[in-house]
């Protein structure tokens, strides 16, 4: 561990002190202030003009009142999106249920199947020829049955692939089959691929995807696109991100066009590289390969992109996709979910990074994949015992509430999407699972009763990057029909503050550097125009954001 350079007797600090009508600082010694100095992009002192006078009267500075009418928080983390997957996404054809506001258009809902199939013929009619299409965001609740022989109908000679809502599952036409090249014969015997519906589901995409990235990462296109992703991520108040599938479409031009787009002074934020575990598991050299791959990233860093000692595992199938592993009495269908990893296959892999001391985030959407993550992390405890592990489970969609005082147990962190509750809490209620389980997804109310350390993320795009309207979530559980899901579950402003700052920073393992606003931390602030524990908690999500501070320098939105 480097240490910072210490200041030498008699030194002088240029301070920057920025006063302000509240200042929330995520420190429970001193939770609220109405000053902050600054210098050299770090946190001197948080207070009051009066308390901060030894440090004014010692040092040269100047009062900075851009804040003083104004609400200042730790800078916003999200610790789980996907700044490659978005880039990907945000420049396609967006057909979905929910409305969307993105850096460069706004997405009315499509709610049911004529308008959805509507709105892609439209599309189809005003494309260049030759160009494919490329749609993100159906979903058969809203959209009805998706099939190769109706997307033939829009067009038998432009390749279509639409992307579900999950980015889990591709449905494409003839010509998009064609556009792949796969082995036709190898797809046959494959468990996740329907040839007739021309449908690839979890690894069967990953299949499938691998033909598409080529054509995302052309360097064009891909500089577009996390152009987009850059300005949502400003736009929702980050000050840090964690990209949980860091390096996984094209491991070294992926981290070139990231370092172009991401490491330039005017990106107001940093990302935490996350790779996944399994990726290169299927060579020759096993886990041993795959673990030579995620040390070989781990020595990528710059200013602003950088790894830690943690790694994703995956164990069941997307939320979205409704191909999460449920336990009985299962889906009202009778379908079953998926799972990403064999079971066995995802002890051995965790195992393995648990004895090398990595952090491991488990990507759990059903309850029967959190009960294989806790079963894993009981066994691996017991075999190794390990203090501080943070092992951490991501979304966290369907659990019960004898699983959540077994995290509590463990000693693991939850890292959540509460943003399902709203879109699809009514959804699944009518169409999925029922009203008991859909009504509790992420049930955050229980961990807070038993103490556990939660974060909330938006896994972007499955979620807007807008870490006020999780919090807004959370509080308040409203389904986007309006109805409260599970009252008990919700919980209060203050959690769900800290769920976006303090506690992300502590599942990222950055608590010491930022996530509250106190001596010594970066100076990352979200400035907002009202105080979210003023306002109407029905109104979280609607308090508008001046802009951050990041390290020091003021990045305004306007």
């Amino acid at each position: 561990m480097s240490l910072p350079p210490q200041r030498q007797p008699g030194d002088q600090l240029d301070l920057t002190v920025y006063v302000a009508k509240q200042i929330h600082t995520m420190n429970p010694g001193l939770p609220q202030a109405t000053a902050i100095a600054v210098a050299d992009g770090r946190i001197v002192e948080v207070g009051s003009l009066e308390t901060l006078k030894p440090w004014l009267d010692a040092h040269p500075h100047s009062i900075d009142e851009t804040f003083a009418d104004k609400i200042v928080m730790p800078g916003f983390i999200d610790p789980h999106i996907h700044p490659t997957m978005a880039s990907m996404l945000l420049p396609m054809h967006f057909i979905t249920a929910m409305e969307w506001d993105l850096p460069d258009r706004k997405v009315p809902a499509t709610k049911t199947p004529d308008a959805y199939w509507d709105e892609l013929r439209r599309i189809e009619a005003e494309l260049p020829a030759g160009e494919p299409l490329h749609t993100w965001g159906y979903h058969t609740i809203w959209h009805g049955e998706m099939h190769r022989s109706r997307l033939n109908e829009i067009s038998a000679e432009r390749p279509i692939i639409v992307w579900q809502r999950s980015f889990h599952e591709i449905y494409v036409n003839d010509a998009g089959f064609d556009m792949l090249g796969l082995d036709t014969e190898r797809l046959e015997a494959h468990p996740q691929v329907d040839i007739g519906a021309g449908r690839f589901f979890e690894t069967g995409k990953h299949l499938a995807g691998s033909r598409l990235n080529r054509y995302f990462i052309e360097p064009e296109r891909f500089a577009h696109g996390l152009s987009l992703v850059k300005a949502a991520v400003h736009a929702g108040g980050h000050t840090t991100i964690g990209d949980l599938t860091a390096g996984y479409f094209d491991t070294d031009n992926e981290w070139d066009a990231l370092v172009a787009q991401l490491d330039s002074d005017d990106t107001p934020f940093r990302t935490q590289m996350v790779p996944i575990a399994n990726r290169g598991i299927s060579g020759a050299d096993g886990i041993d390969g795959a673990l030579r791959l995620v040390e070989q990233r781990r020595t990528r860093k710059t200013n602003r992109l950088y790894y830690r000692k943690s790694v994703k595992l995956f164990t069941d199938g997307g939320f979205y996709a409704q191909l999460m592993q449920v336990d009985d009495p299962g889906f009202i269908d009778g379908h079953h979910g998926e799972w990403m990893i064999a079971p066995e296959t995802f002890e051995e892999i965790a195992r393995r990074f648990w004895n090398e001391g990595y952090q491991i985030h488990v990507h759990c959407t059903g309850d029967m994949g959190v009960q294989l993550a806790l079963d894993v992390l009981a066994t691996l405890q017991w075999e190794r015992p390990r203090f501080d592990h943070r092992f951490t489970i991501e979304h966290f969609g369907l659990s019960t509430p004898e699983q959540c005082r077994r995290i509590a147990e463990l000693g693991a962190l939850v890292s959540a999407n509460i943003y399902y509750v709203h879109e699809l809490g009514e959804a699944y209620w009518a169409n999925s699972i029922g009203h008991e389980r859909a009504s509790q997804m992420a049930r955050l109310g229980t961990l807070d009763r038993h103490g556990v350390t939660t974060a909330l993320h938006s896994d972007f795009t499955m979620a807007p990057a807008q870490p006020l309207k999780s919090a807004w979530v959370a509080v308040n559980r409203l389904s986007e029909g309006g109805q409260v899901m599970a009252p008990n579950e919700r919980i209060s402003v203050d959690a769900a503050m800290r769920a976006i700052t303090i506690n992300a920073a502590y599942v990222l393992g950055m608590e010491n550097e930022i996530g509250s606003l106190r001596a010594g931390k970066k100076a990352d602030f979200t400035v907002l125009e009202q105080d979210p524990y003023e306002v109407d908690p029905s109104r979280l999500d609607k308090i508008p954001i001046w802009g951050t501070v990041f390290e020091g320098q003021l990045f305004p939105l306007r």
